[in-house]
C-alpha cells in the first residue's frame, strides 16, 4: 500500500523534529481512517486529522520545501487511495490545501508526479486508476490543470481501456465499463474548451477522440450489457455535444444521432469533424433511443436544444420536434425501463420551462395552446400513466403535472390570455375519479394555487369527506395531507390578503371548513385515522394557525377513550410547537388517567407527551420523571410488539433529553427555565432516574419473567446503553454519543451510579442467552458484544463455553440454537489468552493467531464427531448428538462475526481457511447424503440418489427401521398402530429436517461472504475453489429434489438464492456457468419422461428455478429469467397426450406449477410482469383443459398473477380492502393483457346456437375485473369495450356468473356515467308480469343495479336529485316486490336495490313497500301463505332481506311504531328472521340509533325471562351467588379453555362489581367472603395469557374504581391490566383490611415450589428429551406477583390491631410455613457458599424454575420476618423456628447476597437510588407543572 509506505517514511522523517507529536497524531488518524470500513468511523478519524492539519499548517509555513514535502506526499498518497469516496477526497483536498499554504508550487509538482504515473501511453487503466482520474478532474483544481496539459495521453488511455473492456466484458456486474464512461464524461465536462478543437476543428481533429466516440456509440447501441453504463454513455455524448462552438453545430450532431437507429450497421456518422462507422445493433431493445434522449435532457445546453434546425419546412427545434416525439414513443413502448422513460418526460418538461423565452422567440406563438396537439399529447401521456405502480415513477408524474401547469400559467401570462380552460378541465377530471385513486391528489394540489381554494371546494364539495377516507388508508394518507396543507395555505393567503384579520378571526374561518374534519378524525375509533391525522395535520395546523388550539380543545373535553386520545394528541402537538407546556392540576390528573387507561394508543400518546420535546437539551421536569416512574413498571409486560417498540422510542427521547440537558448543565450552558430545579439537583435527578431505569431493566431480565417483560426490558436497556455510554457504533449514522460524554459518565460514577457493566448486569444478560426465543437471545448477545468490555472474565468464559458445548448437543431446536448463540458470543468476547484456556479440539489452537479459525476448527471437529456417531446409530445421534446445533454454531461464527471475515483476508491464513472450508463443505455433503438417504432406507454418502423425494409412507417405514436398529434387533415386535408419532420418530425427523435446513443456510451464506468483492481478491485464489462450489451445488440440488419438509426447503431456498447470486455476480465465467447449468438440467428434467411425481412429492423442485433466477442482478436484463419463462411457456402449451397416467405429473402441469412459483417469488418483484400477458393467456387456456391437474395448476397460476398485477389489498378503515388501481390504469399499463381479457369475454358472450353454456375462464376474468376501481370518464377510455359484454352477461343462466358480472361492471363504469346506466337498466325491467322475457335477465339487471348503487355509497354517494329518475322507473315496476313475482330471489334483489335508495321514493311508494313487507312477514307468523305448500329456493334470503329492510327503516326514521314492529319480528319463531335481525345488530348497521338497539336488547332479555333492573337479592339469594362464584372460580383456571375463561371474565365484569359494593354495605355482610373470592379471581385472571381475558378482568377492576352510586358503565374508562391489579390490592387494603380471609386469599398467589427438587434436577444434568411440558400459563409471573403482594401483606399485618383474627391467620400461616422457609434458606446458603454449584451454576443462571423458586422463597422469608416482628416474642418460640426477627433478617441478607453474586436474585435497592424527583403534581396546587 503506497499510503502506508509514505506514512512510515513521513514518521521517520519527522521523528526528531518539533512537529513530531502533531505529525504522528495526524498520521495515526489517517491510518485509522484507511483501516476502517464503517463510514462513520472513517469520517470521524478524517475530521480529527483535518483539525490537526490546521495546527500543522502554521508550523510548515516556517519550514522549507524539503521539510514540507514528506507530509504533503503522505497526505496525497492517502488521497489517491480515497478516490472511491467523494466526501473523503474533499476533506483530504482541504488538508492538502491547508498544508501547502505558501508552497503551492511544491504541491503542483507533487500532484503532477503522482498523476503522471496513471495515464501511461496506451495502457489499460484499472478501476482504481479510473476513479482517481475522475476524482481529480471533479474535485481538484491542480488535477484538472494536470489533465489539461496531458489531455492527449489521457484520451488515448481512456480509448484503450474502453476498447479492452468492450472486447473482454469482465463481468456483467463489473463497474469497469461504467468507470471508463464516467471518466470520459468528466473530461468533456471539466475541460470543454480543450476538447472542442479536437471535435469541431478541421485542423485540430483528434483520431483518438474519434475512436473514443465510436466506442461510446457501441456502448449506447448495446455492446455493454449494463443498463446504467449505457445511460451514462448517453450523458457523456451530450456533454461532448456541449463543447460545440456554435449551437447549430451541436444541433446538427444531435440530429444525426437521432437518425442513427434507422441506419444501424450501415454508413458513417459525421459528428462535427469526427467521422465514425455506425455501430451495428447487437440485440435491438429500444434502449438506445432512451439513452440518447435522456442524455440530452440531462445536460445538453438549452441554446442547442432550442436553436432552429435547418432543412425543416417549419421553424423546428430539437426540444419540440425531435426529443418530445422520442419521449412519447418511449413511454408507449412499455419496455422494462419505465423509471427512466418517465424521468425523461419530467426532464423534458423541466427543459421546456427553462427555454420558454427562446422557444417563444423561435415559434412566435403558444406552445401549449388549448387546441395544440402538443398539450393534448402531454396531458394524455400523464393521465394514462398516473397510476403506474413502478417504484419512483409516480414522483416523476407528480413533478410533470406541476411543471405542465406552471408552463401553462407562464404562457397565459406572457400572451395575456384571460381564458384558461385547462384548469377547469383538469379539476373536472380529478372530481370524476374515485377517491381511492392516489394519482388524483397531486394534480389537485397543483390546481389549487391557480384556481383558488374557494373555487376548488365549490366544485368538489365531497373533498373533506374524501380526505377523511384517505387518512384512514396508509398509502393515500400523504397525498391527502398534502391536499389539506395546500388548501389551508391558499385559504390563509387569501384571507390575509383580503381581510387583514386577526389570528383568532383566521382560526374561526378555518374552523367553518376544517374543524369538523379534524375533530371527527382525532376522535375516530380507528387508530390509523387518528394517528395519521395527528401526525400529518394537527401539528402543521397549530404551526400555521396557533389560535386553532382553543377551538380544538373545546371539542375534546369528554371522558371517553377517544376524546382522551384526541386531547393528548393535541397537547403533544402543542408542546412540539411551543416547547414547554404548563398544565394545571386538573389537566395533570386527566393525563394520569390517560397513562393508566387500557387503550394502548392513549397510553402511548400520553407517554410521548411526557418524553418528547422540540429541544433535546430541555430537561425532564420532576413531574415528568415521577409519572414515568409510575408508568414504566406497569407496562413492561405488554404483549404488543408495536407497543414495545414505540415505548422504547419514547424512552430513548427522554434519555436523550436527560443526557443533553445534563451535559449542558455541566458545561454551564443550560437554558434557564422557570419552574425547574437547580443545576445540582437537576443533575442528581437525571443521574438517579437513569440508574433507576437501569436497575428496573436488569431486574426484569430474570428467567422467571415472561417473554414480554424480558423483551421490553432488553429494549429499555438498549436505549440506556445507547444513550448513556460513550460506546461508538460504527454502523449507525445517527445516535452516536456526544464527544463530552466522558464528563457526564465521570460525574455519575462518582455518585456511585451508572455501573453499566457490573457483574450482576453481565450475569443477567448471560441468562438471556439461554432463553427459548431467538429474539431475546439475539438482542442480549448484541448488547453484550456492542457495549460490554472486550473480553469476558475467564471463569465466566470457561463456564459459558462448557454450557455451550452441552446445549449444542441438545435435541431441542431452541436449546441447540441457544448453544450456537453462546458459541458466537464467546468467540466475540474472547482474546488469545481466553482461547488458550478453552479446551478447543483444534489442531492449531495454540499456534494459529486467528481466534475465528481456531473456533471454526473446533466446531468442525465437533460436527465430524457427531457425524461419525450418526453413521453408526442415527437414533442415538438424534437423541444425544444431533448435528443441527454444531452447524448453526458454524453458520453464526463464520458469517456473523466481522473479525472472522477480516481474518479470511489475511494472506498468511488463506491456505488454512481454504482447507477448513473445503473440509466443511465435504462434511455437510456427507451429512446431507446420510440424512436424506436414511429417510429413503439408504445409508451412507455413497447411496444412490433417487429422482424424487420419498413419500410419507416410505419415510415412515425407513424411520421405523432406524428405530428398530437403534433399539437392538431383539426388540422387533410391533407395538401396535398409534395415531401419534413416537418420540423416537420425532427425534429422527427433527434431526434430519433441521440439519438439512441449517446446511442450506450455511452454504448460501458462505458463498455470499466468500465470493464478495472484499474476500474474492485473495492473492492465493478464492477461498472456495471451483470443485468445492460444484460440490455445494450438488448438495443444494440433493436437498431441493429429495426433501419434502417445507421448513427445510424454505431454509435451503434462502441459502441457494444467496449462493446463485454470489456465483452469477462473480467475475469468473466458470462460476457464472454453474447456476446456468443447473437451470438447464432442471428444465431438461422437467420436460423429460419420468417414473415418479416431482412437483407433488418434492416441494423444493419449483424452488430450484426460483432461486436461480432470483440470483440475477436486478440491473441486468435477466436473461436466465427470460429463458426460463419462455421455455416453461413453450412446454406448458404443448398438447396433452391422448392417454396420460393420473399418478404421474404431466410436464405441462409441472411447468404451470413452476411458473406459479416464479410469479409468487418476492425476490423477482415486478420483473415477471413483462411476461404477464402470455402467462395469463396460458392460465385462462388451462382452465378449460380436460385434465384436472392442469385446471388446478392453472387456477393457482391465475391467482398468483392477479396478486402480482394488482398488489396486496390496502388496509382501509375497518379492515375492508380498498384497491387503489383503476381499470383504466390497469389497461394502460398492460394493453396486451387487456386485449386477452376482452377477447375471452367476447367469446363467452358471443351468441351460440346449441353450443356450450359453460366457459371455464369466464369467472376468473370477472373476478379479476371486480378487484379494480372505476377510472376517470374519458371518450377514449380503454375500458369502454368491456361494457357491452358485461351487460350481456346479465342473462347468463348461471347464478355465479350473473353475480360476478355485476361486481365486474362497477370498475368499467366511470362515476359520472352511473346514473345514466342505472336509468337504462331500470327501464329494461318489466313493467308488468306479462312482459318478462327471462327471469335470469331480470335478476341479472337487478344485480347490476345493486352493485352500482352499493359502490356509490359513502364518500362516492350519488345525489338524490340524480337518482330521482331511477326511482321513478322503479316505482313503476313495484310489482316485482309483490307476490305476483313468483321468484323469491328476484323479489329479494329488487328490495335490496330499493334499500339503497331510501330517500328517493314518494311517500306512497314507501308505504307500499312497508305494507308489502309487513303482509309477507305477518303471513309467516300465521303459519305460511296460501298457494305455496313447499318451500321455494331463495325464500330464506327474501325473508332476511325484508327483516333487514325493516330494521334499517326503523333506525333511519327512529319511529316508535316501526321499532315495535321490529321487536315483534324478533319474537317470531322464524329462525331466518331472528338471524337477520341479530346479524343486523351485530354488524352495527343501525349506526347511532340507540333506540332500536335498546329496544331489541330489552326484547331479548324478556325472551330469556330476565327483566332489567330486577337484579335485587338479599340474604336468601346468597346460595345462588355462591354457586355463581364457584362456577366462575372453576372456569377461570388456567387449565380450562380460553372460551370458558373469557366467559368467566365477562360474567365477573357484568355482575361482580355490584356484588362487591353490596358486600360493603351493612345489610349484606354475608357477601364479604364472596367479594373476596371475586377479587381473588380477578387477580388471577389479570395474569391470564389471553389479552381478551385480562381485558375483561381489568373492566371489573375499573368498575370498582367508580363510586357505588355512579353506575357509569358506558362512560367508565377501562384501566390497564397492571393498574387494575394495583387498584384491586388498594381496595383490599382500604375496604377489606380487617377481614381475616383477606390475608389468606392473597397468600394463595404465593406458589409453593420445591426448591430442593429443582436443584437436584439441575445437578443430575439428565439428557434432555425432545419436548418438554408446556406451562399452562406462559404469561403468568409468580415471582413478579409475589414481590407485588409483599408490601400489601405487610401493610395488612401492620394495620390489623393486636389480637385480631388476621393476626391469628398470620400465626397459623407462620406455623405451617416458617420452618420450611428457614430450611430452604439454609439449603441455599449451603449450595452457593461452598462452591458446590460451580459445575451447574451457568445452567442455573437460565433456569426459570429455579429463579421463580428463589424469588418466592425470598418473599416468603421477608414475610416471615415481618410476621415475627408484628406478632412479637410469642411467635419466636414456635417449634421449628428457633430464631428471632433479627437473626432471620441477617440470614436472609446473607443468602440474598450469595444469590446476587451468582446472578440468581436482583440487586437490593441501594441508597443511591433516586430520591424525590421534585414536586408531585398533586402536592402543591399553587404551582403548575410543565410537561
Amino acid at each position: 500500500m503506497g499510503a502506508e509506505r509514505e506514512a512510515r517514511a513521513c514518521a521517520a522523517f519527522y521523528g526528531t523534529r518539533d512537529l513530531a507529536p502533531t505529525v504522528l497524531s495526524c498520521l495515526r488518524c489517517l491510518r485509522h481512517f484507511a483501516g476502517s470500513t464503517a463510514k462513520r468511523c472513517r469520517e470521524k478519524h478524517l475530521e480529527e486529522a483535518l483539525q490537526l492539519t490546521r495546527v500543522l499548517s502554521e508550523g510548515l509555513q516556517a519550514l522549507g520545501e524539503a521539510e514540507a514535502r514528506p507530509l504533503l506526499r503522505c497526505v496525497l498518497a492517502f488521497q489517491m487511495e480515497a478516490t472511491s469516496s467523494s466526501s473523503s477526497f474533499q476533506k483530504l483536498e482541504q488538508m492538502v490545501t491547508q498544508l501547502a499554504v505558501g508552497k503551492e508550487g511544491l504541491l503542483a509538482q507533487e500532484v503532477n508526479t503522482l498523476l503522471a504515473g496513471l495515464a501511461l501511453q496506451g495502457e489499460v487503466l484499472s478501476p482504481g486508476d479510473l476513479q482517481s482520474v475522475s476524482m481529480f478532474l471533479e474535485e481538484s483544481s491542480l488535477g484538472r490543470q494536470h489533465w489539461r496539459q496531458n489531455l492527449a495521453s489521457l484520451l488515448q488511455c481512456l480509448a484503450t481501456t474502453l476498447h479492452w473492456v468492450l472486447q473482454g466484458q469482465p463481468t456483467p456486474g463489473s463497474t469497469w465499463g461504467y468507470l471508463v464512461i464516467k471518466a470520459c464524461l468528466q473530461v468533456f465536462q471539466a475541460l470543454p474548451k480543450d476538447v472542442a478543437p479536437l471535435v469541431w476543428s478541421t485542423t485540430g481533429k483528434s483520431e483518438t477522440l474519434q475512436s473514443l466516440l465510436g466506442l461510446l456509440l457501441e456502448v449506447v447501441w448495446g455492446k455493454a450489457l449494463n443498463k446504467d453504463t449505457r445511460l451514462l454513455a448517453g450523458t457523456a455524448l451530450s456533454m461532448l455535444v456541449n463543447t460545440a462552438p456554435q449551437p447549430q453545430y451541436g444541433a446538427s450532431a444531435v440530429l444525426t444521432l437521432f437518425q442513427l437507429p434507422s441506419q444501424a450497421g450501415t454508413g458513417e456518422l459525421k459528428f462535427g469533424e469526427l467521422v465514425v462507422e455506425v455501430p451495428p445493433v447487437l440485440e435491438p431493445d429500444g434502449l438506445e433511443k432512451l439513452v440518447l434522449t435522456r442524455g440530452l435532457l440531462t445536460c445538453c445546453k438549452m441554446d442547442i436544444l432550442s436553436c432552429q434546425l435547418e432543412g425543416f419546412p417549419h421553424k423546428a427545434c430539437l426540444l419540440l420536434d425531435m426529443v418530445f416525439p422520442a419521449v412519447c414513443a418511449l413511454i408507449r413502448e412499455q419496455k422494462d425501463c419505465h423509471y427512466y422513460c418517465f424521468q425523461a418526460c419530467a426532464l423534458w418538461l423541466q427543459r421546456l420551462r427553462e427555454g420558454l423565452a427562446a422557444l417563444w422567440h423561435l415559434t412566435g406563438t403558444h406552445i401549449l395552446a388549448q387546441d395544440t396537439k402538443l398539450l393534448q399529447e402531454v396531458s394524455q401521456l400523464l393521465w394514462n400513466n398516473a397510476e403506474t405502480p413502478v417504484e419512483g415513477v409516480s414522483e416523476f408524474i407528480h413533478s410533470s403535472f406541476r411543471l405542465l401547469l406552471e408552463i401553462y400559467h407562464l404562457e397565459c401570462q406572457h400572451f395575456q390570455d384571460q381564458e384558461r380552460p385547462l384548469y377547469q378541465q383538469m379539476l373536472q377530471r380529478v372530481v370524476s375519479m374515485p377517491w381511492q385513486i392516489k394519482a388524483r391528489y397531486v394534480p389537485l394540489c397543483t390546481i389549487v394555487p391557480y384556481m383558488g381554494s374557494q373555487q376548488v371546494l365549490d366544485a368538489y364539495p365531497d373533498l373533506p369527506q374524501h380526505l377523511l377516507s384517505c387518512l384512514s388508508t396508509n398509502h393515500l394518507c400523504p397525498a391527502a395531507a398534502e391536499v389539506y396543507k395546500v388548501l389551508v395555505q391558499q385559504q390563509c393567503s387569501e384571507w390575509r390578503g383580503g381581510q387583514q384579520g386577526t389570528e383568532v378571526a383566521l382560526a374561526e374561518q378555518w374552523a367553518q371548513r376544517w374543524l369538523p374534519l379534524l375533530s371527527q378524525a382525532l376522535c375516530s375509533p380507528l387508530p390509523i385515522l387518528q394517528s395519521n391525522t395527528a401526525n400529518h395535520l394537527l401539528t402543521w395546523t397549530l404551526r400555521q394557525l396557533p389560535a386553532t388550539q382553543a377551538l380544538l380543545a373545546a371539542q375534546f373535553g369528554g371522558q371517553d377513550t377517544m376524546s382522551l386520545r384526541a386531547w393528548v394528541s393535541l397537547l403533544k402537538a402543542q408542546k412540539s410547537v411551543a416547547g414547554a407546556l404548563p398544565l394545571g392540576d386538573e389537566a395533570l390528573e386527566r393525563l394520569s388517567h390517560c397513562l393508566g387507561t387500557h387503550e394502548e394508543g392513549v397510553r402511548l400518546a400520553a407517554l410521548g407527551l411526557l418524553c418528547c420535546s422540540p429541544n433535546t437539551n430541555q430537561p425532564l421536569s420532576g413531574t415528568e420523571m415521577q409519572l414515568l416512574q409510575e408508568f414504566l413498571p406497569l407496562n413492561l409486560n405488554c404483549d404488543s410488539s408495536s407497543f414495545r417498540q414505540l415505548l422504547q422510542a419514547a424512552v430513548r427521547k427522554a434519555l436523550v433529553r436527560l443526557r443533553d440537558s445534563s451535559l449542558a448543565q455541566l458545561r454551564g450552558k443550560a437554558p434557564r427555565r422557570s419552574g425547574l430545579a437547580g443545576g445540582a439537583e437537576q443533575l442528581t435527578q437525571a443521574v438517579g432516574f437513569v440508574e433507576w431505569l437501569l436497575q428496573l431493566s436488569i431486574a426484569s431480565l430474570s428467567p422467571g419473567s415472561n417473554y414480554q417483560r424480558k423483551k421490553t426490558a432488553l429494549l429499555l436497556l438498549a436505549a440506556v446503553l445507547e444513550t448513556c455510554t460513550d460506546t461508538w457504533s460504527p454502523d449507525r449514522k445517527k445516535g452516536q454519543p456526544p464527544r463530552t460524554m466522558a464528563t457526564l459518565l465521570s460525574y455519575a460514577r462518582q455518585s456511585g451510579c451508572w455501573d453499566f457493566f457490573s457483574q450482576p448486569n453481565l450475569l443477567a444478560l448471560l441468562s438471556c442467552l439461554q432463553d427459548s426465543t431467538n429474539e431475546i437471545r439475539d438482542l442480549a448477545s448484541e448488547l453484550l458484544v456492542r457495549y460490554f468490555p472486550a473480553t469476558f472474565p475467564e471463569p465466566i468464559a470457561l463456564a459459558l463455553f462448557q454450557l455451550a458445548q452441552d446445549t449444542l448437543g441438545s435435541p431441542r431446536v431452541q436449546e441447540a440454537e441457544a448453544g450456537a448463540v453462546l458459541m458466537k458470543t464467546i468467540l466475540q468476547k474472547s482474546d488469545s489468552g481466553t482461547m488458550k484456556s478453552l479446551s478447543l479440539q483444534a489442531e492449531a489452537a495454540l499456534t494459529v493467531p486467528s481466534r475465528g479459525l481456531c473456533f471454526a476448527q473446533h466446531l468442525l471437529h465437533v460436527l465430524q464427531a457427531q457425524y461419525k456417531v450418526a453413521c453408526q446409530d442415527l437414533l442415538r445421534a438424534a437423541a444425544t448428538t444431533p448435528m443441527h446445533g454444531a452447524i448453526a454454531a458454524l453458520r453464526r461464527c463464520l458469517l456473523q462475526v466481522p473479525e472472522v471475515a477480516v481474518s479470511m483476508q489475511a494472506a498468511e491464513l488463506v491456505q488454512s481457511w481454504q482447507e477448513l472450508l473445503t473440509c466443511l463443505v465435504t462434511t455437510v455433503r456427507d451429512i446431507t447424503s446420510l440424512l436424506l438417504g436414511a429417510l429413503q432406507s439408504q445409508q451412507g454418502p455413497g447411496a444412490d440418489e433417487q429422482a424424487a423425494a420419498p413419500s410419507f409412507a416410505e419415510m415412515g417405514n425407513a424411520i421405523g427401521s432406524l428405530i428398530m436398529l437403534g433399539k437392538g434387533r431383539g426388540r422387533e415386535e410391533e407395538e401396535g398402530d398409534s395415531v401419534l408419532l413416537s418420540e423416537e420418530h420425532n427425534l429422527i425427523l427433527t434431526c434430519c429436517w433441521v440439519s438439512v435446513k441449517e446446511i442450506g443456510l450455511l452454504l448460501g451464506g458462505l458463498a455470499e461472504l466468500l465470493l464478495s468483492p472484499a474476500l474474492s481478491a485473495a492473492e492465493l485464489g478464492p477461498l472456495l475453489p471451483l470443485p468445492t462450489l460444484q460440490m455445494a451445488t450438488r448438495v443444494f440440488q440433493e436437498i431441493l429434489l429429495r426433501c419434502r419438509h417445507w421448513g427445510a426447503v424454505e431454509g435451503c431456498s434462502m441459502g441457494f438464492t444467496k449462493f446463485c447470486a454470489a456465483l452469477l455476480n462473480y467475475p469468473d465465467p466458470e462460476l457464472q456457468a454453474i447456476p446456468r447449468a443447473v437451470l438447464e438440467q432442471g428444465l431438461e428434467a422437467l420436460s423429460g419422461p419420468r417414473s415418479s411425481s416431482i412437483t407433488r412429492r418434492a416441494a423444493g423442485f419449483p424452488m430450484l428455478f426460483l432461486c436461480i433466477v432470483s440470483g440475477e442482478a436486478p440491473v441486468q436484463a435477466r436473461p436466465l429469467l427470460t429463458h426460463c419463462i419462455q421455455t416453461l411457456l413453450t412446454l406448458a402449451t404443448t398438447a396433452l397426450p391422448q392417454d396420460w397416467d393420473q399418478t404421474l405429473d404431466l410436464p405441462q402441469v409441472c411447468a404451470l406449477h413452476v411458473l406459479q412459483t416464479l410469479v409468487r417469488g418476492a425476490g423477482l418483484g415486478g420483473a415477471v410482469l413483462c411476461h404477464a400477458t402470455p402467462m395469463m393467456a396460458l392460465a385462462l387456456q388451462g382452465l378449460g383443459s380436460p385434465c384436472w391437474a392442469m385446471r388446478n395448476a392453472a387456477i393457482q397460476l391465475f391467482s398468483a398473477l392477479t396478486t402480482r398485477l394488482l398488489g396486496q389489498p390496502w388496509s382501509h378503515r375497518d379492515g375492508c380492502p380498498s384497491e387503489g388501481l383503476s381499470l383504466h390504469a390497469f389497461l394502460g399499463q398492460h394493453p396486451k393483457l387487456g386485449a386477452v381479457l376482452l377477447g375471452e369475454l367476447k367469446v363467452a358472450t358471443a351468441p351460440t346456437s346449441g353450443g356450450p353454456l359453460l366457459h371455464p375462464a369466464l369467472h376468473a376474468i370477472l373476478t379479476l375485473l371486480a378487484q379494480l376501481q372505476p377510472g376517470a370518464d374519458s371518450p377514449s377510455s380503454p375500458s369502454a369495450p368491456f361494457l357491452e359484454p358485461l351487460l350481456g352477461l346479465a342473462e347468463s343462466p348461471i347464478y355465479a356468473v350473473r353475480a360476478m358480472a355485476a361486481k365486474a361492471l362497477v370498475p368499467v363504469v366511470p362515476p359520472p356515467q352511473r346514473c345514466r346506466l342505472l336509468l337504462q337498466l331500470a327501464q329494461q325491467l318489466p313493467a308488468a308480469p306479462g312482459q318478462i322475457r327471462s327471469h335470469n335477465a331480470v335478476h341479472g339487471h337487478l344485480l347490476q343495479m345493486r352493485a352500482l348503487l352499493a359502490s356509490a355509497t359513502g364518500t362516492g354517494r350519488l345525489s338524490v336529485e340524480a337518482l330521482h329518475p331511477v326511482a321513478l322507473q322503479l316505482e313503476a315496476r313495484g310489482w316485482l316486490l309483490s307476490p305476483a313475482q313468483r321468484c323469491p330471489l328476484v323479489r329479494a334483489t329488487f328490495l335490496q336495490v330499493l334499500t339503497l335508495l331510501p330517500t328517493s321514493f314518494s311517500p306512497g311508494f314507501a308505504q307500499y313497500i312497508h305494507d308489502t313487507i309487513s303482509t309477507k312477514l305477518g303471513s309467516l307468523a300465521q303459519g305460511g301463505e296460501s298457494g305455496c305448500a313447499e318451500p321455494q329456493v331463495g325464500s330464506a334470503v327474501l325473508h332476511q332481506t325484508m327483516a333487514h329492510f325493516m330494521c334499517s327503516e326503523a333506525a333511519r326514521l327512529a319511529d316508535s311504531e316501526r321499532i315495535a314492529a321490529v321487536c315483534s319480528l324478533l319474537q317470531q319463531p322464524n329462525p331466518d328472521i331472528q338471524l337477520a335481525i341479530l346479524s343486523w345488530v351485530i354488524a352495527g348497521e343501525g349506526g347511532t340509533c340507540k333506540e332500536v338497539e335498546n329496544a331489541l336488547g330489552l326484547t331479548l332479555l324478556r325472551s330469556f325471562g330476565m327483566v332489567p333492573g330486577s337484579f335485587q337479592f338479599g340474604d336468601e339469594d346468597g346460595a345462588q351467588v355462591e354457586r355463581w362464584c364457584a362456577a366462575l372460580e372453576e372456569c377461570s383456571q388456567s387449565t380450562w379453555s380460553e372460551v370458558l375463561r373469557l366467559a368467566a371474565g365477562r360474567s365477573l365484569q357484568m355482575a361482580g362489581a355490584d356484588v362487591v359494593w353490596r358486600s360493603l354495605r351493612a345489610a349484606c355482610p354475608s357477601l364479604v367472603p364472596v367479594a373476596l373470592r371475586l377479587i381473588n379471581m380477578a387477580i388471577h385472571l389479570l395474569q391470564d395469557e389471553e389479552r381478551e381475558v385480562r381485558h375483561e378482568a381489568s373492566g371489573f377492576a375499573s368498575l370498582l374504581q367508580q363510586s357505588p352510586g355512579e353506575l357509569l358503565r358506558d362512560g367508565c374508562i377501562f384501566v390497564q391490566d397492571n393498574v387494575g391489579l394495583q387498584s384491586l390490592l388498594e381496595l383490599l387494603l382500604r375496604e377489606f383490611g380487617e377481614h381475616p380471609e383477606t390475608f389468606n386469599s392473597l397468600l394463595q398467589h404465593l406458589p409453593i415450589l420445591d426448591l430442593r427438587s429443582v436443584v437436584e434436577e439441575l445437578e443430575a444434568n439428565k439428557a434432555a428429551s425432545l419436548y418438554k411440558e408446556d406451562e399452562p400459563n406462559v404469561f403468568a409471573e409468580p415471582a413478579v406477583l409475589a414481590r407485588q403482594l409483599l408490601p400489601v401483606l405487610v401493610q395488612l399485618l401492620e394495620k390489623a390491631p393486636t389480637g385480631s383474627p388476621l393476626h391469628a391467620s398470620a400465626l397459623q400461616w407462620l406455623e405451617s410455613t416458617g420452618p420450611s422457609v428457614l430450611r430452604d434458606l439454609q439449603y441455599c446458603k449451603h449450595c452457593w457458599s461452598q462452591g458446590t454449584a460451580v459445575c451447574w451454576g451457568m445452567k442455573a443462571l437460565g433456569c426459570a424454575k429455579l429463579h421463580t423458586a428463589l424469588a418466592v422463597l425470598l418473599v416468603r422469608a421477608q414475610l416471615v420476618a415481618q410476621v415475627l416482628q408484628v406478632l412479637g416474642e410469642g411467635a419466636t418460640t414456635m417449634p421449628g423456628l428457633g430464631c428471632g426477627t433479627q437473626e432471620l433478617e441477617q440470614e436472609l441478607e446473607l443468602v440474598q447476597g450469595l444469590l446476587v453474586q451468582h446472578g440468581l436474585a436482583p440487586v437490593p435497592n441501594q441508597d443511591n437510588a433516586p430520591g424525590k424527583l421534585g414536586l408531585l403534581w398533586g402536592t402543591d396546587s399553587s404551582r403548575h407543572a410543565a410537561v
